[in-house]
Order: C-alpha cells, then structure tokens, then sequence
C-alpha cells in the first residue's frame, strides 16, 4: 500500500490548448449536470422522502460546494468520475431505500444471500472513493507527498469517516426511533455497524491498491488556476 506519485508538479504537464486538455476542463461540467438531473428525478417516487434526504444530503452539499471550488481548487479527472459514481449510488439507495434497491434483491437472489447487500456495496464505496478524495488533498496540500505515511493515513482517515457516520446512524435512531429503520437498513443483523465500516476499510485499501498509480497520472493533467 505505499503511496506513488508524480516527480513533475500536476500543471507542469498539462496542455489547456489540446483537445485533450479541453475535454478535461468538460468533464467536471458534464459529470455535475448528470449527477444533479439524477438527484432531482430521484427526489420523485422516493420511497421515504426522510431517507431520501438523509441519504442524499451528502451530494446536495458536495456537488454545489464542488463546483464553488471549481476554479480555486479543480479535481483531478479520475477523482470527478469516482466522485460522480459515489453520488449515483448514494441517489439509488435514497430512492428505493438501500434494503429495497431491486438490483441489490437480484444479487440475493442470484446467489442465496439472506439479505440485500447494495448497503454492504455503499459502504465499500464510503471507503472507495474517500480514499482517492484524501490522498488527492493530502498530495496536494501536505507534506506527506511522497511519504510512505501517505497511503496508511488515507485509510486511517476514511475509516474516521465510517466511524463518524455511524454515530450520525446512531443519532438518527435515537431521535427518529422506528421512522429511522430505512435510512440505517441494518435488515435485521445486529453486527451492522461493524460490517459497514469493514467494508469501508476493505474500499479504501483497494482504492489505493488499484488506483494510486492512475491518480498520480491523472494529477499530473491537472490545470491549476494561475498564481500571480
């Protein structure tokens, strides 16, 4: 799990007159507008409008806050996409509830499970995708470019942020009681909490495993604004 990453700053490479620069500086735009016109149909039929929202919060806050930072601080291309993918899937399981989403009751079915694993998939997407957005701050603002602490911070933070959801689970069932059962989507088993954040450990260690060396190529394409 130790870090790599570029020798070249993430500007020095990049080219905002190629097509290839320019088809970059679209796709945060593209990638924004499908992530918002996904939030607002799935805003109709939710099967709780509560759990919808608690479910959804995340990128009613992340994609205006994004796109604020567009200019100040861009995303890297690889991270917009997984950014994007992590927003649909949070989408999904707001509409339907996770124990409820159909392709999840598939999955049990084809393989015999006893209950609805697209919550399991969230969660391994909560530690996925985290790990790419802290190693890209890290990188990008830190001392530890280049450190082999990198990769094992990234996964102490995105476990941080597991722990940190499951109190805010917590907290919904205290004040919610049984209204709160959809959003937890716990199905019954009481070792819930510690499989969530498992799988979000599992997320973040293959995160870094199979994407690191594609994060740093992609750094490497990042237009940065211009300093004086």
């Amino acid at each position: 799990m130790s870090a790599i990453h570029p020798t070249t700053s993430p500007s020095q490479d990049a080219r905002p007159d190629t097509p290839q620069a320019a088809s970059g500086r679209r796709l945060p735009a593209v990638l924004a507008v499908a992530v918002a016109a996904a939030l607002v149909a799935s805003a109709f039929g939710a099967k709780d409008p509560t759990t919808w929202v608690l479910e959804t919060v995340w990128v009613m806050v992340g994609l205006p806050l994004a796109v604020l930072l567009r200019r100040r601080f861009p995303l890297s291309g690889l991270l917009c996409v997984l950014l994007a993918a992590h927003a649909l899937v949070l989408i999904v399981g707001g509409h339907y509830t996770y124990a409820e989403v159909p392709a999840g009751d598939w999955v049990r079915d084809w393989f015999g499970l006893d209950r609805n694993p697209y919550d399991r998939f969230g969660h391994l997407m909560q530690g996925f995708v985290p790990a790419i957005l802290v190693r890209e701050l890290l990188v990008r603002t830190s001392p530890l470019r280049g450190s082999r602490w990198l990769a094992p911070l990234t996964v102490c933070a995105c476990l941080a942020f597991s722990a940190v959801f499951e109190m805010l689970e917590w907290a919904a069932a205290v004040t919610g009681g049984h209204s709160a059962d959809a959003f937890l989507a716990t199905q019954g088993d009481v070792w819930d909490t510690q499989w969530d954040m498992f799988c979000a450990l599992i997320g973040a260690t293959c995160s870094l495993l199979l994407l690191s060396r594609l994060h740093d190529r992609s750094l490497t394409h990042l237009t940065l604004p211009a300093t004086d």
